[in-house]
């Protein structure tokens, strides 16, 4: 079924508009039916975060960012699936065109804004699927206009918990001006401070909700030392290495295009977001764990950002180019290395090599 979406959506979504191309492919996934996906080898489940993924592959959020079709998606195998960003009141981004495919790099540049119908309807249609199971993370972020950041941040803490598998934080999207800003030192201390008490004064009435990080990966080490410090100090549960760059390689080939603004994902990113997880995870020393992002477009770069040491592994801008049979197309090359190399799990291999990366070359942009 998958293999005959693919054959059929990817030509006839390519030659849209990339953001009208988007929104039909929510509406298609609408109108799935309501299969049940093949279950996981038994290898690829993952225990992370205090919860119990089927396997390691999730949609990272900025696809589904108001939570329309997550129960599509975990049923085209995703292992979890991350919706918003959510901001607390509607927003309708940044102008159009905020969208732009760099074809011959497989890539994507965007400048969306955090663009969603809000927390009252991401919350609704969260609480219709509540009892449907998976694994459904929250991404949260404030609104453009919010006179407090990290109040808009508490409030949909609060708001969620009930509904959300996990939280992720999110001060690292480029698209929001001064956001990544909530990344430095005493900022982001006090935002972690607020965040985390929040979920323990909800954590009677909604249970034990993991809190996520998310990074950018255009940070200095010594900016990465200060983040993973304050995170460590403050507990979070994980972080998420990497959002998006803001950064344009050399080696760009759709060198009109590059010069988009907003922020850059898919193949390009590979490199960087992948010693970012690496440089991160010899900076955690195992105190939480990690989820990888950026440029995951086959089951290699999988099994690479899990060696760097990635525990999970999240991907979005890779399916323009490939399509929902990428997803099997990972699941499948993973199953068969663990069967190769003799080995139970994939958390055998999480950061086996992570100190190898951190001493090669800094990848060049």
């Amino acid at each position: 079924m998958i293999r005959a979406f693919d054959a059929f959506s990817l030509p006839v979504l390519r030659w849209l508009d990339p953001e009208d191309a988007h929104r039909l492919a929510i509406q298609g996934l609408r109108f799935l039916p309501p299969v049940k996906p093949r279950p996981d080898d038994a290898k690829l489940a993952v225990r992370a975060f205090g919860l119990n993924f089927p396997n390691p592959i999730g949609m990272a959020a900025g696809f589904d960012k108001s939570a329309e079709v997550p129960d599509a998606l975990l049923r085209l195998g995703f292992g979890f699936v991350e919706i918003g960003s959510v901001t607390p009141k509607p927003q309708a981004g940044n102008p159009r065109p905020r969208l732009f495919r760099l074809e011959r790099d497989e890539a994507v540049i965007n400048r969306m804004g955090f663009n969603n119908d809000g927390a009252e309807i991401a919350l609704r249609r969260l609480a219709a699927r509540a009892q449907h199971g998976g694994i459904v993370g929250v991404n949260v972020g404030a609104n453009k206009d919010s006179a407090d950041r990290v109040g808009d941040y508490v409030k949909l803490i609060e708001t969620f918990a009930p509904v959300a598998s996990y939280f992720t934080v999110n001060v690292s999207s480029p698209n929001t001006p001064g956001l990544r800003n909530l990344q430095e030192g005493a900022l982001l201390d006090d935002l972690l401070a607020r965040v985390i008490d929040a979920r323990e004064r909800v954590r009677q009435k909604a249970g034990d909700t993991p809190v996520l990080l998310k990074i950018a990966p255009d940070l200095s080490l010594a900016q990465l030392d200060d983040v993973v410090q304050v995170a460590r100090s403050r507990k979070v549960d994980g972080m998420i290495v990497s959002n998006t760059t803001i950064a344009r390689p050399s080696t760009l080939r759709e060198e009109t295009r590059a010069k988009e603004q907003g922020g850059l994902s898919g193949r390009p990113l590979f490199r960087l977001s992948t010693r970012m997880v690496a440089e991160t995870y010899v900076r955690v020393e195992g105190a939480f764990p990690l989820v990888g992002v950026g440029g995951v477009d086959s089951g290699g770069a999988a099994l690479t950002k899990i060696r760097a040491g990635a525990s999970l592994i999240q991907l979005y801008s890779s399916l323009v180019y490939k399509g929902l049979g990428l997803v099997e197309e990972i699941k499948r090359d993973l199953t068969s290395t663990l069967l190769r190399t003799g080995r139970d799990s994939l958390s055998e291999i999480v950061g086996a090599d992570a100190a190898t990366l951190t001493a090669e070359d800094w990848p060049g942009m």
